[in-house]
C-alpha cells in the first residue's frame, strides 16, 4: 500500500527569513491525519535568507538529521562543534541528554536550502553526539547509504533501526528497494521527478509505504530523493 503525500498539500509558514513547507505536524502546523510515519516525526523543506537562522535552542532525546541542497548551513552547538555545511552533505545530531545549537546562512547573498528531519531515537537519555557524511561526489543511479541503526557501509550510526538512503538520477536511470517482511518505508523527492511504481512524483512529495516488497525507482532527468526504510 502506497499513501502519496502531495507537495502542494503540506503545511507552509513563511516567516519572511524562513519559508519551511512541512510534510508532517510541526509548530503551528497541525494535521491529525499527518502527525509523522512510524519513528519518523519531521521533514521540514526549509530556505533561509541570506545572513539569517535559527539562534541558540535545546533539543533533547531526538535523532536529527540536516541534508543541504543549495547554499550554506553554519553549525554551532554546545559540544564544541562548528562547521559550515554544504550541498550534498549531511548532519547528524543525537540530541540525547540535551544539547543547544544553531543554524546559521553565512552568505551575505544568497539563501540556503535544506532538508531538516527528525527521527524518533529507540532509547532516551543517549549520549549527545555530532557527524557528518558527505555525498557531494556521489554517482547516479546507485543507492547510498547515509544512516543505520549499526553504522554499516560507512554511514552514520543512530539510534534507531532505521536505514536512510540517498538516490541520485541524472538520465533516466533506473533502481530497485527491496523491503524486508515488515517493514516500510518513506519516500522524498528531495529535487526534480521521478516514478515510483508507475506513480508520477514531484519535488517535494512524499510517499507512504506499508505492505510492498519491493520498490521501483526511475528518474526523469536530474533528481534526488531519500528513502527512509523503517522498522
Amino acid at each position: 500500500m502506497m499513501t502519496i503525500r502531495k507537495a502542494n498539500e503540506r503545511g507552509h509558514a513563511d516567516h519572511g527569513w524562513l519559508n519551511s513547507y512541512h510534510t508532517f505536524s510541526f509548530a503551528d502546523y497541525h494535521d491529525p491525519k499527518w502527525m509523522g510515519f512510524r519513528n519518523l516525526r519531521v521533514i521540514n523543506d526549509d530556505t533561509v535568507a541570506a545572513g539569517a537562522g535559527f539562534g541558540e535552542h535545546p533539543h533533547r532525546d531526538m535523532e536529527i538529521i540536516s541534508y543541504v541542497l543549495a547554499g550554506a548551513l553554519r553549525h554551532q552547538d554546545s559540544m564544541g562543534n562548528g562547521r559550515i555545511i554544504k550541498p550534498g552533505e549531511f548532519q547528524y545530531i543525537a540530541a540525547g541528554t540535551g544539547i543547544l545549537h544553531s543554524e546559521y546562512n553565512p552568505s551575505p547573498k544568497d539563501p540556503v536550502h535544506f532538508l531538516q528531519i527528525w527521527i524518533q531515537p529507540d532509547k532516551t537519555g543517549a549520549k549527545p553526539a555530532y557527524k557528518e557524511k558527505a555525498f557531494s561526489n556521489a554517482a547516479p543511479g546507485q543507492w547510498n547509504l547515509v544512516a543505520s541503526k549499526t553504522g554499516r557501509e560507512g554511514s552514520l550510526r543512530i539510534n534507531q533501526d532505521n536505514d536512510l538512503w540517498l538516490a541520485r538520477f541524472s538520465n533516466g536511470e533506473a533502481l530497485t528497494h527491496e523491503l524486508r517482511p515488515g517493514r516500510h518505508a518513506w519516500i522524498h523527492v528531495a529535487e526534480g521527478s521521478v516514478e515510483l511504481n508507475g506513480q508520477q512524483l514531484a519535488a517535494g512529495d512524499g510517499v507512504a509505504v506499508s505492505q510492498e516488497s519491493k520498490l521501483e525507482l526511475a528518474g526523469q532527468g536530474k533528481a534526488q530523493v531519500l528513502l527512509f526504510d523503517l522498522n
